[in-house]
């Protein structure tokens, strides 16, 4: 049988396998998954909760071997992948009655109700860039809704995703949640099986395969497919406060964040004291192995995202920007902190996602200029304005689907995406139901 290998990104050391799900035995997994489906649906949200909180409890057992992994397999520093999986296993009850909430039946007058029924078979595939949390935000509302799950996760994060699961299904119904591992024909192999729902984050160029291979048999979609966010600096914001932001999200998890900032547009009037300051802010970050001291982001997670990086940086230095931190060359595995400014929109730093720690940075005279530029992509996943008079009437313009002011997008209300950034939403009440077939009784 077939294996994949995980590698650590730093030094590409192999660092265990699991079996890979070849095309042929996707459908056994599929009818297990429909099989243990039934019995799971005939249970009231109630007990599916139990069921789910009773298996959460259990992860707690594992919460530093899943830490480790985290780091180990896509580099990210100790602190913040123990945050990750904190925040998953110790927050899994609240989610769950969030849920359970959320689709309870509701009475709506003459004797009528909506109730919120299971589709049948998700499949959940999900990214390495925070391989436990984001797998959790789309498997949790499928499994209360009353679906089976397949979870496929990211090659570059398997063992995660193994023990994570492995772990769940002590306590979970036989197959009520099963995983297959593997690369893209695994993933395309699971979508077109005889599923219900595809649950999916991660890049653009696969939401658009996914959502063709869907369409067949009318699949439900719930896709998030990354961004490219604008950031706007008017001249009256708080300028250390959008500095601080500025450089915290283009380098977060080494900028391989979805709700990254990715372009910043900054009033010419404060731009010289904005470049000055993140400069100063971007070079007092320190690069480095997971399990360093005083580490603020790690590798780039494989050699394949290294180079995109990379070529954007070559293609704006040959297209006249100015590199005022880092340069456009840097060795495997690390991007050092890097703060490029006159960025125009014939670069690849302002046309595309860069998923790396580059804070990318242009000036502008009039704000409806910095509108325009920010507005001007396939991408609308996330947009921030950082002022005050004046934010408000700027953040209407913005063409996203979570935008703030003077705050990071992306807060209480359901994650989604806006034009090619999203297919359907999750979270919150009206993203949990997303998970399940709205159905009407009229009595």
């Amino acid at each position: 049988m077939p294996t994949l290998i995980s590698y650590d990104p730093i030094n590409r050391a192999p660092l265990g396998e699991v079996p890979v799900t070849q095309a042929p035995q996707m459908t056994e997994v599929v009818l297990r998954a429909q099989q243990a489906q039934k019995a799971w649906s005939a249970l009231s949200l109630e007990q599916r909760q139990q069921s789910v909180d009773k298996a959460y409890k259990g992860l707690a057992m594992v919460e530093d071997e899943l830490a480790l992994l985290i780091s180990q397999e896509m580099g990210k520093d100790h602190r913040r992948a123990s945050y990750e999986v904190a925040g998953t296993v110790q927050n899994a009850s609240y989610f769950t009655e969030e849920i359970v909430q959320a689709l309870k039946s509701e009475a709506i007058g003459n004797n009528a109700q909506m109730q919120y029924r299971p589709l049948g078979v998700v499949a959940v595939i999900s990214p390495w860039n925070y391989p436990l949390a984001m797998a959790n935000n789309l498997l949790l509302p499928a499994l209360i809704a009353g679906n089976s799950v397949v979870l496929k996760p990211s090659e570059e994060t398997p063992l995660v995703a193994e023990l994570f699961v492995n772990t769940l299904n002590k306590l979970l119904p036989e197959n009520v949640l099963q995983i297959v591992h593997g690369n893209a024909e695994t993933g395309k192999a699971l979508v077109e099986a005889d599923i219900n729902m595809v649950a999916f984050t991660g890049s653009l160029a696969a939401g658009k395969h996914i959502m063709a291979s869907a369409a067949a048999g009318l699949k439900r979609l719930v896709m998030e497919l990354g961004g490219n966010d604008p950031l706007i600096v008017m001249a009256n914001a708080d300028i250390n406060k959008a500095v601080q932001f500025a450089v915290a999200s283009s380098f977060e998890n080494a900028g391989q964040m979805c709700t990254s900032t990715e372009r910043i547009y900054v009033d010419e009037q404060i731009a010289d004291e904005f470049e000055q300051k993140v400069t100063a802010l971007a070079n007092r970050y320190q690069v480095g192995a997971w399990d360093q001291k005083h580490v603020n982001f790690g590798p780039i997670v494989n050699p394949k995202q290294h180079a995109h990086v990379l070529t954007q940086l070559k293609d704006a230095h040959a297209k006249g920007a100015k590199f005022l931190l880092g340069t456009h060359h840097y060795e495997l595995p690390y991007i050092q902190p890097t703060v490029v400014t006159g960025i125009t929109a014939n670069m690849l730093l302002e046309q595309d996602e860069t998923f790396g720690p580059v804070v990318a940075i242009s000036r502008f005279n009039e704000l409806s200029e910095a509108v325009e530029r920010a507005n001007a992509s396939s991408y609308g996943l996330g947009a921030v304005v950082f002022g005050h008079d004046g934010a408000n009437k700027v953040a209407e313009q913005m063409e996203a689907g979570m935008v703030a002011i003077n705050q990071g997008a992306g807060g209480l209300g359901p994650w989604v995406g806006a034009k090619q950034s999203g297919f359907g939403f999750h979270g919150t009440a009206a993203g949990h139901r997303q998970f399940s077939q709205l159905r009407i009784i009229n009595q």
